[in-house]
């Protein structure tokens, strides 16, 4: 393979499937590589499993804030834009992030998420009951597993369930706007993010007035050494969990019933024994690894594997190709829902910003599977599975399945 024909910045080059081989050969060949950039200084590219981790880890180093623009994705954006005068968790640094972070994490105790799982097991018995009801074929993309997401963050939100799809359409037209499907101008990219933002001032409003046992009322009220959460830095919260935790989770689970289609004596296993679930989530996260990568920039000049970083330059940490090394994960290129041990990256790989909705994202997960395997003895894929264009979400759109249920 010639390295020039590597270009991750082109979403087209990931409708077709993640283009593994590219991260295999830069693994083996490059695994730090300055990625040429029209019209711009180009950026790193860090594919190996041990050096993402460090990347990550270091924020002294490589940071997540980037008064020029650009923290998230590869492109540089305003940063006004993005953060609409407020500040969000993804554009922070400690010492910043970890008194943020201390706010938001009030919301997730474990107590908190744990009092959602006997709500959520009924709410996905009926969502897999009502997509077996349709027959031959069901999407499994829109009919499961995006339902199950956006339920249970309406959920955890407080939103409506009425409301939920205005949550499904805002996030799909700031995230997939890339994408034919969901292609927006970037006025109307703007105009879900004011409309999400009037919505979650709304939503707080209603919950000062009147409180609830919810992560709403928790988040408006959490404080830390005189620390409150403004009301734009609730908005850009509200519109980060409401659109990670829909479009993440949806996508592994899109993902996890595809590669059990793909591997039918796995998901078979998982039918004569549920048993195996919690290790099946792990494997489904690794195999999905749902955001392909996060953005850092660089603040002092450092070396890594012989390669010179100086301040300014821009970094990108691949996940989806870390979860693919073959230095850390024995065939990795094999979906085995019993793999021991399991330390994939899929929620970013520990440091700082180690995914807030981790343990949230296992639980659905494997409330789903329990509940999947329990009723129907053999998916099977029915149609053409459509990707989503981008390079940064690993998505799926769609997945037309027959679901049929077990026969007595």
């Amino acid at each position: 393979m010639d390295i020039d024909q590597i270009d991750l910045l082109s979403p087209d080059s990931f409708v077709a499937g993640v283009p593994h081989q590219w991260f295999t050969y830069l693994r083996h060949n490059a695994p730090v590589y300055k990625h040429p950039e029209p019209d711009g200084p180009g950026f790193w590219v860090i594919t190996r499993y041990d050096d993402v981790v460090q990347v990550g880890r270091d924020p002294q180093s490589f940071s997540s804030e980037n008064e020029r623009g650009g923290v998230v994705q590869l492109r540089d954006v305003e940063m006004d834009d993005f953060n609409r005068g407020g500040r969000m968790m993804l554009t922070m640094d400690p010492p910043d992030h970890t008194r943020y972070r201390s706010l938001v994490n009030k919301g997730f105790v474990p107590r908190m998420i744990q009092a959602l799982a006997p709500h959520i097991r009924e709410i996905t018995a009926g969502i897999i009951e009502r997509a077996i009801g349709k027959g031959d074929q069901c999407d499994f993309v829109v009919d499961v597993a995006a339902e199950l997401t956006l339920q249970v963050i309406a959920e955890l939100l407080g939103v409506p369930l009425e409301d939920r799809h205005k949550v499904f359409q805002w996030s799909n037209r700031m995230i997939g706007s890339e994408d034919p499907e969901y292609a927006v101008s970037e006025e109307l990219v703007r105009q879900a993010q004011i409309e999400m933002f009037m919505y979650a001032n709304a939503l707080a409003a209603q919950r000062r007035k009147e409180p609830r046992d919810d992560i709403v009322t928790t988040l408006l009220n959490a404080e830390i050494n005189g620390d409150r959460l403004s009301e734009i830095d609730f908005n850009l919260f509200f519109l980060l969990l409401a659109v990670a935790g829909n479009e993440t989770t949806r996508n592994a689970l899109s993902h996890g019933l595809h590669a059990l289609i793909e591997h039918p004596e796995q998901y078979r296993m998982l039918v004569e024994n549920p048993a195996l679930v919690p290790s099946a989530t792990e494997e489904i996260l690794r195999w999905a690894s749902p955001v392909m990568y996060f953005r850092r920039n660089v603040t002092r000049e450092i070396e890594m594997r012989g390669q010179k970083f100086k301040a300014g330059d821009k970094v990108s940490i691949w996940y989806i190709s870390a979860n693919r090394d073959e230095q850390v994960f024995q065939d990795p290129f094999r979906f085995d829902i019993r793999r021991s041990p399991n330390e994939h990256v899929a929620f970013g790989g520990g440091g700082p910003h180690f995914c807030l909705g981790a343990n949230l994202a296992r639980m659905e997960i494997n409330i789903l599977l329990e509940e999947l395997v329990k009723r129907v003895p053999a998916p099977r894929l029915v149609g053409e599975v459509k990707r989503l264009r981008s390079n940064f979400i690993n998505g799926i759109k769609h997945l037309p399945v027959r679901l049929a249920p077990a026969t007595i």
